[in-house]
C-alpha cells in the first residue's frame, strides 16, 4: 500500500517541494525560500523551523 489513510484528512505525505529554510541568526527566526527564484517567501515568529520543508546549508 502506498497510501496513508485516511484520504482527505488534509495532511502532507513528503516534502514540500520548491522550497527551502534557513536561520536568520540576527532575529532568531526561521525563513522559508522559493528555490525557484530565491525570494524570501515567509518568517516564522516562533523560534521552531517549518514542518516538512529542507534546510539549507
Amino acid at each position: 500500500m502506498a497510501t496513508n489513510p485516511p484520504r482527505g484528512d488534509n495532511h502532507r505525505n513528503g516534502a514540500v517541494r520548491d522550497r527551502s529554510q534557513t536561520h536568520n541568526p540576527r532575529n532568531d527566526r526561521w525563513v522559508k525560500r522559493d528555490t525557484d527564484t530565491g525570494r524570501f517567501m515567509d518568517q516564522k515568529s516562533d523560534g521552531t523551523p517549518f514542518k516538512g520543508v529542507r534546510k539549507e546549508r
